[in-house]
Order: C-alpha cells, then sequence, then structure tokens
C-alpha cells in the first residue's frame, strides 16, 4: 500500500496557457511525453464500494494496464491523503495485495459483482518541482473529460480541467506553499472533489448542493493549535465546497443563493472561531485574517437581508383583501428588483482567483502554526471553559446594556448571542452532550428571537427609504409592519426575560 499526498487545483481552461508558462511550471523537469488516460471505474449495480468510499479503476495508459484502489480522502483545503494500492491489470481483478481487512473483506464480498459504472478520459502532462534539496512534487496538468452512459441509453459528460500537485518527497504543506506562489498569477481553486466522485455525481445525475456547517470533532487529547485547525479546516471545507460550487455555474446570473449563503456563513465561523481562540495565536494571526475574511463576505453585499425581508417578512403576508392591492404589487415588484441586483452584485463579485488565493492562504497560515506555546500546551477543557465564561459574561454585559430595549443594543446582544453560540458548537464535544445540546438549544431560540427583531428593524428602514423614494408603497409598507407588529411587541417586551437563564443560571460546562 502506498499513500497519496496531494493537492488538485481547478482552473479555467482558459488559463491553461498561462499556466504552462509560469516561470516555476517551465522551469519544472519534463517527465516523458503527454499521456491520454484511459480509465473505468467499477461498483455493483447498487453502488456498494461506493457507500464505503472506496474506488476500483482500471487504467489504460499507452499499452500498459493498471488496476488501482483508493480509499475516501481526508481533505484539508484541498489537500487530500489517502491509501492507494495500484497493480498491473490482466483483465480480471486481483485484491491480494489488499493489506487493509476491511477493505479486503469489502472487496472480497463483491468481486463478481463489479460492473463497470463511469469513465474518463483525460491527456496529462508531468513535470517534477524540486526547489530545495528533500522536496519533490510533481505537477500534473490533467484535461479531459468525465463520461457515463446510464441503462436507458442517456449520455452525459463534464470536463476536466485541473493541476494536481502531488508529494513524491516532503512535507505535505510544500504542495500548499507551492500552490499559494502559482496562485498569486492564476486562477487556481482548490478542489475536494476526486474524478471519481465526480463520475458518480453524475452517473446519479445529483445537483450540487450548498456545504452547510460540520459538527465538531475536536477531542479532549488535542492541544489548544490542534484543536483550533480541526476547527478551522472545517470551515474552510465550507467556504471550499460553496464557493466551488457557485463558481461551477456557467453563468453568475443563475447561481443559488444559498451558495453565497453558506459561503458567508463559513466566513462568519471562522471569524468567531478566531475570536475565541485569540489567546493561543500567534500575535496578529486573528487579527488579520478577521479583517481579511470581513472583507471577503462584505464583497457579496445585502443580498441575503433581501432573501430574509422576502421569506421571512414579505412572503408569510396574508393581504386578505384588506391590503391596498396596487401598492403591494408595487412592494412586491420594488423587493424583487432589489433582490436580482443584490444577487446579481452579489454573484459577479465571486471569482476562482480571490477565492482560491485566500482559501490557499489561509490554509498555508494553518500549516505553519507553531504548537509549542504555553498557550498551545494548556489542557483544551480548562481553555474552553475560559473562554465559553468570556462568552457568557461579555452577553450578560450587552443583556445588560440591553434593558432600555433600543435596537442597537439587542442588535449587538443578538452578536453576542451568536458568538456564544458558535463557541458552544465547537466545544460541545469536550462536554456531556445532553446539557450542552440543551443549553445550545435555548441559545438558538434567543438568537432566533433577536434575530425577528433585528429583520424587522432593518426591514423598517428599508420601508421607509423606498417610501421616500416611492410614496405609493406607503400602504403596503405599513401594512406588512402592522401584520408583524404584535409578534415584534410580544418578543421584545419577554425577551430579555428569556435571555437571563442563559446568562445567569448554571453553565452546562
Amino acid at each position: 500500500m502506498s499513500h497519496e499526498i496531494e493537492l488538485k487545483l481547478a482552473l479555467p481552461q482558459r488559463a491553461l496557457p498561462a499556466l504552462r508558462r509560469h516561470a516555476l511550471v517551465a522551469a519544472a523537469q519534463k517527465l516523458g511525453t503527454t499521456t491520454t488516460l484511459d480509465n473505468t471505474y467499477f461498483d455493483t449495480p447498487s453502488l456498494a464500494l461506493k457507500a464505503r468510499k472506496v474506488a476500483v479503476r482500471t487504467r489504460r495508459q499507452g499499452r500498459q494496464m493498471l488496476q488501482t484502489v483508493k480509499c475516501a480522502a481526508v481533505s484539508s483545503g484541498g489537500l487530500s491523503s489517502r491509501p492507494e494500492w495500484e497493480q498491473p491489470w490482466a483483465g480480471a481483478f486481483d485484491f491480494s495485495m489488499i493489506d487493509q481487512p476491511e477493505v479486503a473483506r469489502l472487496l472480497a464480498r463483491h468481486h463478481d459483482a463489479l460492473v463497470p459504472v463511469f469513465t474518463t478520459r483525460f491527456r496529462r502532462e508531468t513535470r517534477r518541482h524540486t526547489p530545495e534539496p528533500g522536496v519533490s512534487i510533481l505537477l500534473m496538468i490533467d484535461t479531459g473529460e468525465v463520461k457515463v452512459r446510464t441503462a436507458d441509453g442517456t449520455e452525459r459528460s463534464a470536463p476536466i480541467c485541473e493541476l494536481e500537485l502531488e508529494l513524491e518527497s516532503g512535507r505535505p504543506q510544500d504542495l500548499v506553499e507551492l500552490a499559494c506562489t502559482l496562485a498569486q498569477d492564476l486562477p487556481l481553486m482548490p478542489a475536494d472533489i476526486s474524478k471519481a466522485e465526480r463520475g458518480y455525481r453524475l452517473f446519479l445525475d445529483t445537483p450540487l448542493s450548498p456545504v452547510r456547517a460540520e459538527p465538531s470533532t475536536i477531542d479532549a487529547g488535542q492541544n489548544v493549535v490542534e484543536a483550533f485547525r480541526t476547527l478551522a479546516f472545517s470551515c474552510v471545507r465550507q467556504w471550499q465546497g460553496n464557493a466551488a460550487a457557485a463558481l461551477a455555474s456557467a453563468d453568475p446570473d443563475d447561481i443559488h443563493p444559498d451558495f453565497i449563503h453558506q459561503m458567508r456563513v463559513s466566513q462568519r465561523r471562522l471569524r468567531a472561531l478566531l475570536k475565541l481562540f485569540a489567546p493561543a495565536l500567534p500575535e496578529n494571526f486573528a487579527g488579520t485574517w478577521n479583517a481579511r475574511l470581513r472583507d471577503n463576505a462584505n464583497r457579496f453585499g445585502d443580498a441575503r437581508d433581501l432573501d430574509v425581508f422576502y421569506a421571512e417578512l414579505l412572503e408569510p403576508v396574508l393581504p386578505e383583501g384588506l391590503a391596498d392591492p396596487t401598492a403591494m404589487a408595487a412592494l412586491l415588484d420594488t423587493v424583487h428588483q432589489a433582490r436580482n441586483e443584490a444577487r446579481h452584485f452579489a454573484s459577479h463579485r465571486l471569482d476562482m482567483a480571490t477565492q482560491g488565493r485566500l482559501l490557499l492562504a489561509f490554509t498555508a497560515d494553518l500549516y505553519r502554526l507553531p504548537v509549542g506555546s504555553l498557550a498551545a500546551a494548556a489542557d483544551l477543557r480548562a481553555f474552553a471553559r475560559l473562554r465559553l465564561n468570556s462568552l457568557r459574561k461579555r452577553a450578560r454585559r450587552q443583556a445588560a446594556a440591553a434593558g432600555t430595549l433600543a435596537p442597537t443594543r439587542l442588535h449587538a446582544l443578538r452578536i453576542g448571542f451568536k458568538l456564544l453560540r458558535y463557541g458552544v458548537e465547537f466545544f460541545a464535544p469536550l462536554f456531556a452532550a445532553r446539557t450542552i445540546n440543551r443549553y445550545l438549544d435555548g441559545v438558538v431560540q434567543a438568537q432566533t428571537a433577536l434575530g425577528f427583531l433585528q429583520d424587522v428593524d432593518i426591514a423598517h428602514q428599508r420601508l421607509s427609504d423606498w417610501t421616500r423614494a416611492n410614496p405609493a408603497l406607503a400602504p403596503a409598507a405599513a401594512f406588512v409592519l402592522g401584520w408583524h407588529a404584535p409578534r415584534y411587541v410580544r418578543l421584545r417586551r419577554r425577551i430579555l426575560c428569556e435571555c437571563a437563564p442563559l446568562l445567569d443560571g448554571r453553565k452546562p460546562w
């Protein structure tokens, strides 16, 4: 068994000439001629191997035929590591060399049921980059396509255009450092999805879906910096998955808004994580990246605010013949136009070069983090308690300041609860699940109530601005605000009382 460590980078077809001309690529030793690789992936009719994240492939490379078995990769910022078994193929599968018992049993059980599922055909240019003694990296430029032919004769295909960096010798982060250098001049996006995964998606005709936040997987045996890195890579996967899915759209105006929204969620979670772990991180690291991530999220404007306004505040309103129909129609037109403009602005500000450069730079900085400091060596549970206590005290002060129920103070309290929620979610595996989940439910409910109040306050200001520009909207604006007024007043009166047990009661950590 070999262990493959690689970093896959997607790039647009138009960037290939610039990639080949890049000084580092042009100077790298060329290995052989450009080769065409024909690959066929096999599975059972029920896709039993896919369910266990195992891939079986045959490859024709010139006159040579190879059989390859790969297992699921652990990926962080596009950098993946996976076990791989490769051997000559003579027309029949031979799994006797598989030395991982679970994989060997799986393949033995399904040996006779394996059938072709999809193919990939691409041309590969290979070079070797040796920047210093002890470091050797293969640069492989792959261009071609994934192809599927279903039982009913339907044919589907998807293009392949990527740069694969494979580590021959050196450290995994050497791949990231090289990618960072290349990304300064080229539009490169870390790509976690393997060719096998792309083939299965094509076979199943599975659309891309928004990537949501992963549950925390830290454990008490990690030091503080290791825990931070684990959580940060989780946020990076959410960021990268949504950015890549959005960029896969041929027309920016067709990008589903949830991709942009979940990408912004990843930025908020990363910024919360940076603040939470700041005492254990190098000086200026948290501040610098907090600012860069904030600026990146701000590139996408207020599209989400308008989506919330429409879905949460406008769509539920039932005119029932009481609202002015002309004004309501005009308001709907105004909202649709504003949403379309905001979505257009957000999607057209998303570009592969900027997101790829930021993702790679942040990933490189994560690998560079030192782990020898006193803060890093602190007990993780003790650190978590200190940080959660700090977040709760801050929220308690914000609750006291919100006694006047001023919208700005309630908004600050909402931010405080959001940070507390993220902190509890990040550290949840370190404490008793039942009590921490019960507490988290309460925090989410409080944040949701405060969020509704904030949404109505923003809507009030937005409707006022639109009404000043077009007085004909006034009856509809008043009707919408009046519709939500009872709930707004009720929540506003009791919100501080409902927050009090979460801020003053027994702590679950």
